[in-house]
């Protein structure tokens, strides 16, 4: 899977000559080749696209890699030394950058290559790069879906293996060596396992704390397939819950749901997440509510567009976007509930399929 033809089509919009992916992410995006940090570059033109490395990836590049010539970067002729050559070779004037992807150093090294005649100006391209990416295409959707199908293989599993005396940690544990069983190649993010008080920790650590009978536990966890991320949250309950606990928990579940509800192309983001935190208000809880609603997923785990109170852009047909109220009361307990759906004309569609009514194991 590459995204050529989509890159051509933004050049075109820019009215830029070629664009320089330098960020692991939109270079992937791009060529359907993954590489970490800053080992590779990516050159994509109206007319060709070139991916450069050293000798530590080439042999699986060529492998991989669909519609763009291979070059490597070795002593005596790096980086910089190919660009020179490739931007005179290809006549290219206006280059697009990842000015969000890009460090000061790398820029001034990649302005002093450039300097010699004839003039090129450097363009920064981030942000319609990251708009690019918000409508997914079949192929990423399906992608999507099985690292979504993983995580909750995993979560099945996981399920008949909670109870008293278990660490946050070893939970932790135990879900990332299931969903590299079931075929992740990657965690989406380190999950988060919390429990009990550690639950109004809404992106606490795992930590040592052995979960206890009546506590809650918070799960949130996702993982990569072909490239794109999953992400999802479930909170659940060890041996019994008393009533505070219960109307917590299904006052989050109605908050997410009211959301869900209110999720649609053209929608702004901002909407979405005012549906949601409605409920929670209307309960008693809106001072405990204290993120978004939501947040892009895709190659990256936080990409755009956004379901947040400053969310004023609409939302796009084809993005998918997380579901995750959440209600966090310090020294007490914390709940959060998330799944992944996608926008629609007509609404959304969701990609969890994991229950989410309010389970006692």
């Amino acid at each position: 899977m590459n995204h050529y033809d989509k890159i051509v089509s933004l050049l075109e919009e820019q009215e830029l000559d070629a664009l320089l992916l330098t960020g692991e992410a939109n270079r992937f995006y791009a060529s359907g080749f993954f590489t970490p940090g800053a080992d590779a570059t990516a050159l994509v033109t109206r007319k060709s696209a070139v991916f450069l490395t050293d000798a530590r990836y080439t042999e699986a590049a060529a492998r991989r890699l669909d519609g763009a010539e291979l070059r490597e970067t070795k002593p005596g002729k790096g980086l910089m030394d190919h660009l020179r050559e490739l931007l005179f070779l290809k006549n290219i004037r206006r280059l697009g950058f990842e000015d969000a992807a890009m460090t000061v150093q790398s820029f001034r090294r990649l302005e002093k290559a450039l300097a010699e005649e004839p003039a090129r100006e450097l363009v920064p391209a981030s942000e319609p790069l990251l708009k690019l990416r918000q409508t997914k295409d079949p192929e990423e959707l399906r992608a999507m879906e099985t690292a979504q199908g993983i995580a909750e293989r995993a979560l099945e599993d996981i399920l008949k293996e909670l109870r008293p005396g278990v660490t946050e940690k070893e939970i932790a544990a135990r879900i990332q060596y299931r969903m590299l069983h079931y075929g992740a190649s990657d965690m989406s993010f380190d999950p988060i396992v919390v429990s009990g008080v550690n639950g109004s920790l809404p992106h606490g650590v795992p930590s040592e704390k052995e979960i206890q009978a009546g506590e809650f536990v918070t799960m949130d966890f996702g993982c990569v397939y072909g490239g794109y991320c999953s992400d999802m949250t479930r909170t659940v309950a060890v041996g019994t819950v008393t009533a505070e606990m219960e109307r917590v928990y299904e006052t989050v579940l109605a908050a997410q749901k009211a959301g869900i509800a209110a999720a649609k192309a053209g929608v702004p983001g901002k909407d979405v997440d005012a549906a949601a935190r409605a409920v929670i208000a209307k309960a008693g809880y809106g001072e405990y509510f204290t993120h978004s609603f939501g947040h892009g997923v895709g190659v990256e785990i936080h990409e755009a567009p956004n379901a947040s109170s400053g969310s004023e852009a609409p939302l796009p047909a084809g993005a998918v976007i997380s579901a995750e109220p959440g209600i966090y009361i310090p020294g007490k307990l914390g709940v959060r509930i998330e799944d992944v759906v996608v926008i629609t004309p007509e609404g959304c569609r969701n990609l969890t399929r994991a229950p989410k009514e309010l389970t006692v194991l």
